[in-house]
């Protein structure tokens, strides 16, 4: 009663004194969850009041309420926590003093979600002080990683899920790199459970998005990191797929991992991925192929493999906006200054595509720029040019004209206007003269 009519009627100096940390001690060590209820919900209501630093002498009930039998007590203290630590009101260092670490890594194998959240988002708090990060890797990560490689898999999955929310943090990132979370993250991608698949590909694709992280990668996981995310390229669940076709198109730059993914046999799965009638997962295919198609030995396998066509389809999809038009250009342009491009663009809708793109009045600069570069390589190719000429209309004409007359983009006028140059060009003087 005590508790109830000061949450309700006291001011801030009133929440905390010395009569209520009686009460409050009284209440957390009582075996009873019912009473050890009363205090969890004290302290959430003045996680949610209190705007000063919660006295230290308080901190030793939470830690308390946090070993409770029971999960109702432990996530409405663990909220609590979340709210100290997000409002600064609480001593991180006698946190780490009083191993606060130990009951939210035990919430972390409960398997209850709110548990997890709660417990997972004070972790990445506790490590995001500078002073105790170390400490916090040591007593928080390790576990989390010992409990990565359990034969549970659920607790694996809850692991994995912590890891990636430490991932969501470049500089915890880095240190659970450095603490040897990569091995155990690609160990993970060979689970045959979907889910743990997801959430540890999804960390190293975090991880990989940092480029100063990814000769570390590469080094420790190496090839058997490549050959497990193209085999998750081949998932039936497609968003694992996708999430490995990400990862890959981040360390993709690589010419040896690029050798890898050709030997590897990459293009199947990238096939399937562009097939989909979803954005999420088309996008990452695109993303490598784009990488891919710009090395030499590949081009003619991408020829070879049908490539264009399935770009130029791309092109009359409702949801063709500007991250998958500009891939798709630079995909065209890669491909077709290979030996079998020009033949193979013959039979697609891939200019079609292009000149589709030019029409629209909506379309950013940047597209712009990508859509006409890639049409002035096209009809700059001495056996594409009729092509082109053959589908350019009166209205494209006009929109080129328009654009090359426009002084904000000097690119984007300087290859409109040289479009132009091409399709006034004799077709005797081009043959003549191939550029």
């Amino acid at each position: 009663m005590l508790l109830q009519l000061t949450a309700l009627n006291a001011g801030e100096n009133q929440l905390c004194n010395d009569q209520i940390l009686q009460t409050l001690i009284k209440l957390a060590t009582s075996e009873k969850s019912k009473i050890q209820l009363t205090a969890a919900e004290y302290f959430l209501h003045v996680s949610l009041q209190l705007k000063s630093t919660l006295p230290d002498p308080f901190v030793r009930p939470i830690v308390t309420l946090l070993y409770s039998s029971d999960l109702k007590v432990q996530n409405i203290t663990s909220l609590s926590l979340v709210n100290f630590l997000v409002n600064d009101t609480i001593c991180i260092d006698l946190l780490i003093e009083m191993k606060i670490l130990e009951p939210l890594i035990e919430l972390l194998k409960s398997g209850d979600v709110v548990a997890q959240c709660n417990s997972c988002a004070c972790i990445i708090m506790l490590s995001s002080s500078e002073s105790n990060a170390d400490t916090v890797i040591h007593d928080g990560i390790i576990p989390i990683l010992a409990l990565a490689k359990s034969y549970d898999p659920q607790v694996q999955q809850d692991a994995a899920w912590a890891l990636l929310q430490l991932t969501q943090s470049d500089s915890l990132t880095k240190l659970i790199c450095r603490c040897g979370a990569l091995p155990v993250l690609v160990l993970l991608l060979q689970s045959s459970n979907s889910q743990l698949q997801f959430l540890s590909c999804t960390a190293l694709c975090n991880i990989a998005s940092i480029v100063e992280l990814q000769p570390m990668l590469l080094n420790v996981c190496g090839y058997y990191l490549i050959s497990s995310l193209t085999n998750l390229m081949s998932s039936t669940v497609t968003r694992n797929a996708a999430k490995a076709c990400k990862c890959l198109a981040y360390l993709s730059h690589n010419e040896h991992i690029q050798i890898q993914l050709m030997e590897l046999d990459c293009v199947l799965p990238l096939k399937t991925l562009l097939k989909t009638y979803n954005l999420i997962y088309i996008e990452p295919a695109l993303t490598l192929l784009s990488v891919l198609s710009a090395h030499t030995p590949n081009k003619d396998v991408f020829v070879d493999e049908g490539i264009l066509e399935i770009i130029g389809q791309l092109f009359h999809r409702r949801y063709a906006g500007p991250s998958v038009v500009i891939h798709c250009s630079i995909i065209i342009s890669n491909l077709s200054n290979s030996d079998t491009g020009p033949e193979a663009m013959t039979g697609t809708m891939c200019i079609s595509g292009l000149l589709i793109v030019l029409e629209k009045q909506t379309v950013s600069d940047e597209v712009l720029l990508q859509v006409t570069s890639c049409l002035l390589q096209l009809i700059s190719i001495g056996t594409l040019r009729s092509l082109v000429v053959a589908q350019v209309t009166s209205k494209h004409v006009t929109r080129l004209v328009i654009l090359s007359e426009q002084t904000r983009n000097p690119l984007l006028s300087y290859t409109c206007a040289a479009i132009l140059g091409k399709l006034e060009q004799p077709e005797e003087d081009f043959e003549r003269f191939p550029c």
